[in-house]
């Protein structure tokens, strides 16, 4: 079985790829996680990587793949894996399909999980961070017991630059620019599905590995 999780910022891909990959024994692969450990370990990809990671820009997408690449390789011959937000671009899609098709494998589904854009801006610009302990606070799913307050220290809690409202709708229309089109591609190859991501994060897994099956 071999699946990417698609969705936006705040769609919660992480926290349902983690899920998914313990129930189902599959390999969890995140490409952030690759990147840092690459350039922790200082492997050839991640000495490439890591000049684009310091100054906060893109990863080339064959440096991406050839990680991924690397990573799958490493897996024992009949384990399966899930992608976590990757491909985020039709040339990585490609690039990735290209790549498991020379190592005869292909994807079996890309399986995106919904959320409206009114919910994304919700969930992503309540993020709120203590100035003192740095403990994190959400406005909408873990607010401090009082407004504005750490629970821990009784620090003051600010936003990030990334977290304000309009910063987030920026950033989800660069998301939603660059992944229409990523759709478009695996539903024409018949291996799109949607599965509902403002339910309660127990029934997204359950709705997320009733479609991995489906």
């Amino acid at each position: 079985m071999y699946f990417t999780l698609l969705g936006a910022p705040g769609a919660g891909k992480g926290t349902q790829a983690a899920t998914a990959s313990q129930r189902l024994g599959l390999a969890h692969i995140a490409s952030g996680d690759l990147f840092r450990e690459g350039v922790e370990k200082g492997t050839e990809l991640g000495l490439l990587a890591k000049p684009y990671m310091e100054k906060g820009l893109l990863v080339p997408d064959e440096v991406t793949v050839g990680m991924i690449v690397e990573r799958i390789e490493a897996l024992n011959h009949d384990q399966g894996f899930i992608l976590d937000g990757f491909p985020r671009t039709m040339e990585q899609a490609q690039a990735l399909d290209r790549a498991l098709g020379e190592r005869g494998k292909a994807l079996d589904r890309a399986v995106y999980i919904e959320v409206s854009t009114e919910e994304l801006v919700r969930r992503l610009s309540g993020r709120w961070i203590c100035r003192n302990c740095q403990a994190p606070y959400n406005a909408v799913s873990s607010p401090p017991r009082v407004p504005g307050k750490c629970d821990r220290c009784g620090g003051e809690l600010y936003q990030r630059p990334d977290d304000k409202v309009e910063t987030v709708g920026k950033r989800l229309e660069v998301y939603s620019a660059q992944t229409t089109p990523l759709l478009s591609y695996y539903r024409k190859g018949g291996k799109l599905v949607g599965v509902n991501g403002e339910q309660g994060v127990n029934e997204v897994a359950e709705e997320l590995i009733a479609a991995l099956h489906h």
